[in-house]
């Protein structure tokens, strides 16, 4: 099937780097693709790498679409990897404090099949507030690749740069394909 679209919200951790293999991937299954960055994310990708990729700009900051007109067409499935602690806390609790949770918030909102790869240390993970949005989210519907099941854990505190390349990139847009096509 194609013609669908993902939106990928990216979050500030040492995988955003690499979200040219999430847009590859689902470029390859004939998906249409946009960059949500939150402000700490700026920092970790290359903006006009991704415009050039996606044909799309990344867009990071609240500015209104020329002519009043959505610039985007509907999203058929959302993506947030590399998500971090900080931000599954904040979409867990309906925080949105930029435009990138604000994205995310709506897109949960309106039951867009959602998958959240996190990117914590098993510190952070282990933290009841965290425990506390993973339940919240998925009682939601949103899927969160994390734990045995999905082979994607938390990695010990100081260990996440060699975890970077580990990231299931693949894996995400296969299960947000999923999703979506179920729908």
């Amino acid at each position: 099937m194609t013609g669908r679209h993902l939106q990928i919200v990216v979050c500030g951790a040492g995988p955003a780097a690499d979200v040219t293999r999430l847009v590859r991937a689902a470029q390859e299954q004939s998906w249409t693709v946009a960059v949500t960055a939150t402000p700490s994310a700026m920092d970790f990708i290359n903006a006009q790498s991704l415009e050039r990729l996606t044909g799309h700009p990344v867009r990071s900051t609240y500015r209104p679409s020329p002519g009043g007109r959505r610039s985007l067409p509907a999203t058929d499935a959302l993506v947030i990897a590399p998500a971090t602690y900080n931000s599954i806390n904040k979409i867990a609790l309906g925080l949105a404090d930029n435009y990138a949770m604000t994205s995310a918030a709506e897109l949960i909102g309106r039951q867009v099949p959602t998958v959240i790869v996190p990117f914590v240390n098993a510190a952070l993970a282990a933290r009841a507030p965290f425990r506390h949005a993973v339940d919240s989210l998925r009682g939601e519907g949103v899927v969160i690749l994390l734990g045995p099941h999905d082979q994607w854990e938390p990695h010990p505190p100081g260990t996440g740069n060699q975890q970077q390349k580990a990231f299931p990139w693949t894996v995400a847009f296969e299960t947000a394909a999923q999703l979506a096509y179920a729908a």
